[in-house]
This record gives C-alpha cells, sequence and structure tokens, in this order.
C-alpha cells in the first residue's frame, strides 16, 4: 500500500456521510457493498478514530474488502477520495482524451480510470475546442451516449478509434457474451425422458426387489462444456486489435453461465506466453497489466509457426483434451518458413474441436490471401472471420454456435 499523507479532516467533517459517498464509489467500481457495510464502517472508524493515516485506512479496508481483486480499487479510489483535496479536477484531467497533442506524462495505475469513473458516475464534459473558447460559445454537457452513436461505435474499427471512443468501446466490450451450446459426451445420467435403457440400475433395482424388473431404468448422455483456447497476436501490426480482444476475453473468463469450462489464453509475438492466470483477476485493468508485464514481446515481430510449434508441443495436451474451440488472433503476416507454418496450423486443426481465425485485415473489401502466412494458415481453420470491431466480436458467437459457418472462408479459398 502506498504511503498516505495526514489527513485533512474539517472542523465539522460530516464524516458519516463522507463515508457514505465513499462507498457509493466502491460500490460502482465493483465492490458489493451495502448497507450494513456502510454502517459497520461508519461505526469502526468511530470506535477507532480517524488522526492516524494507517489506522483510517485499515480500519475502512477491513469493512469494504474481502476478495484480494478489490485490494486495487479500494486504494484507488481511497487516495484519489480521502488524499488529495482536488481529487475531481485531478479525475478530470485523467479521463479526458489528448488534448491539443499534450499525453499524459505518466501511465495509468491499474484500477486508477476505473477508480476515477465510479467517482464521477461517468459525467463527461465535451472538451471546448480553441476557437469556441475565444468566441465564447457555451457548451452544452450531454453525457448520454445515443443509440445512433452506440450503433456506429459498434461498427467502427478498433485502429480509427479515439481516445474516448476507445474507452466506451471497452465498456461495451465487457457488456458482451460468448455462450456455448453443450456437447453430449459418452457418459449417462439418469432421466426418466431419456432413450435409453439404464441396465446397470435396472438391474440393482430388481435386486433389490427379490430380483423381479417392475421398471426400466431410463438415461440420457451427461452434457460438458468444452474449453475455449485463445491464441492472440500482439505484434505491432497487431497491438491495438489485441489489447481490445483481451478486454473482450476478460469478460468471456469472468462471466459466469456461458458455458465454458474453461478459458485459456495466450499471446504470441516472438514467443508464447500463457496469461490464463492473469485473466482470472476480477479486475480487469489489474488483469490486463499483469498480461502485459508477463508477456515481454508486446508490439514486437511475428513468428507465427514459431510459436504454434512452442503451443503444440507444451500446452496441446494440456488444455485441449475435452474438444476445445480454438481462437487464433492474427492478421496473419509472418515471414518465417511456410512450410512449418502450414504444419503447425494442421497439427493445431487436428486437436481442435473446431479452429475459428479472427482476421482484422478482412474489414478490406478487396481484401486477398496474398500473403504467404495467410495462404499457409487458411486451408486448415473451419471458419475465417474479420475481428476488427465490436460488431465483428458479436458476430464471434453465431460462428461457434454453427459447426457450418465457414466465415468468409469459402470466397478466400477460391482465390488461393
Amino acid at each position: 500500500m502506498p504511503e498516505y499523507l495526514p489527513l485533512e479532516i474539517p472542523e465539522n467533517p460530516r464524516l458519516a456521510q463522507n463515508i457514505i459517498h465513499f462507498a457509493r464509489a466502491l460500490r460502482r467500481a465493483g465492490l458489493p457493498v451495502g448497507p450494513g457495510r456502510v454502517i459497520d464502517a461508519i461505526r469502526a472508524v468511530e470506535a477507532a478514530g480517524f488522526t492516524e493515516r494507517m489506522d483510517f485506512y485499515w480500519t475502512l479496508h477491513a469493512c469494504f474488502v474481502n476478495r484480494p481483486e478489490h485490494r486495487v480499487v479500494f486504494a484507488q479510489i481511497f487516495r484519489l477520495y480521502w488524499r488529495d483535496p482536488r481529487f475531481l479536477e485531478h479525475m478530470m484531467s485523467m479521463m479526458l482524451p489528448a488534448i491539443r497533442g499534450v499525453q499524459e506524462d505518466r501511465s495509468a495505475v491499474a484500477a486508477e480510470k476505473r477508480a476515477a469513473q465510479a467517482l464521477l458516475g461517468d459525467q463527461m464534459p465535451e472538451v471546448p475546442t480553441e476557437e469556441e473558447e475565444e468566441e465564447g460559445t457555451q457548451i452544452e454537457v450531454d453525457a448520454s451516449m445515443t443509440m445512433s452513436a452506440e450503433e456506429k461505435l459498434r461498427s467502427l474499427d478498433f485502429e480509427q478509434m479515439s481516445t474516448e471512443e476507445i474507452a466506451q468501446a471497452k465498456r461495451m466490450l465487457a457488456r458482451l457474451t460468448l455462450p456455448v451450446k453443450p456437447i453430449e459426451s459418452r457418459r449417462l445420467m439418469g432421466s426418466h425422458l431419456g432413450h435409453r435403457m439404464d441396465a446397470r440400475k435396472t438391474i440393482r433395482d430388481a435386486l433389490r426387489k427379490g430380483g423381479e424388473i417392475h421398471s426400466i431404468a431410463r438415461a440420457k448422455r451427461r452434457p460438458r462444456w468444452p474449453n475455449l483456447v485463445v491464441l492472440c497476436d500482439i505484434s505491432g501490426s497487431m497491438s491495438q486489435y489485441s489489447r481490445m480482444v483481451l478486454h473482450f476475453l476478460h469478460a468471456v473468463a469472468n462471466e459466469k453461465g456461458q458455458g465454458w469450462a474453461k478459458v485459456h489464453a495466450f499471446t504470441f509475438g516472438t514467443r508464447l506466453t500463457n496469461i490464463t492466470r492473469h485473466l482470472a483477476t476480477r479486475d480487469v485493468d489489474a488483469a490486463l497489466k499483469a498480461a502485459g508485464a508477463e508477456a515481454q514481446d508486446w508490439e514486437g515481430g511475428t513468428r507465427i509457426g514459431a510459436c504454434l510449434h512452442d503451443f503444440n508441443r507444451d500446452w496441446s495436451r494440456r488444455v485441449m483434451g475435452q474438444g476445445a474451440v480454438v481462437l487464433v488472433i492474427t492478421d496473419g503476416l509472418d515471414r518465417d518458413d511456410a512450410g512449418a507454418l502450414e504444419k503447425e496450423m494442421e497439427r493445431l486443426h487436428l486437436s481442435a474441436r473446431r479452429l475459428i481465425w479472427l482476421n482484422p485485415l478482412l474489414r478490406w473489401d478487396g481484401f486477398a490471401p496474398k500473403a504467404t502466412g495467410i495462404r499457409a494458415m487458411l486451408p486448415h481453420v473451419d471458419s475465417f472471420r474479420a475481428g476488427h470491431s465490436i460488431a465483428s466480436l458479436e458476430d464471434l458467437a453465431e460462428a461457434i454456435s454453427r459447426p457450418d459457418d465457414l466465415g468468409e472462408k469459402a470466397r478466400l479459398m477460391k482465390l488461393l
């Protein structure tokens, strides 16, 4: 925990009201804070006092934090709300996009923007231009996004988005789902509506009743859910797309009820990195910061064939034993040996229940499989789809639910 400055408490602090507002910010940031915890926090602070900076922090921490992933969010909101007397101005300058070419002089700390949004309540004002400031034009603030603007954002290319549009797109991606239908396994389970006879249960019941069969026990195949395995390219040409896709994958990995047994995520550029455990962190900022620290080849070169070889050799049997669905997110621009790349793609295809390739280059109407890497990979995928916008990620659910979906593969195979 960072070292905090002494708290500046006014003569009439209205401490209970401040703690209530602080708890509301925590709840907007995702912490499960209810009225009972707020009452406990007020009573705890009254009992422990609030003159010592460390005592006040840990008293509120004990009342509001009960999960490890909530610690970073709590620390950032506490710092902004209780330490900085001008926290609102600080957050406004932090959350607004870069103005007139001036960039931020530091990188955002994990959960800092999320904490700022929780305190501001997503009230983002428009920034006046230089001409409007000179003319004295009055700017009206409208924080709500219309449906037409949201629909436009859905189809906008990730690479063409502004800083503010990227922030809004990330919030939209956090609401997306990727459901999957269960698979019938070979194991049976008892069911009155089953179409199979459960011979073992029928005989067992008969032995309990003197050896005579009075009824036939029925069974059906037990359903099971597949794994989702994602291989995401983080090279220089894919950096903006991969960051947005990882936000989407974090939402999928942490959303219950979608049916996936397990979500495994790997990044690759010049080497393969397993970031599965980082995506399990509930806080998206902390998760992606840890994943970025783990993968040291961000925005570097691309060695798709070598990285697929490492995956097939070291990870394939561990994560794909239950008929996994595999997503490969890359533009396919690889300068390594095309023969080795085709061999590794074929092996990956044979190991997967379904292999789907998302390529942001498909956003171009005149796209053709001319690159050597694309020509080597395309024959060994089940579906070839675009992956450059929110709408393309929403359509991914259709590709997974329909085994016969080919995307653009059938059309492009004719051009090989």
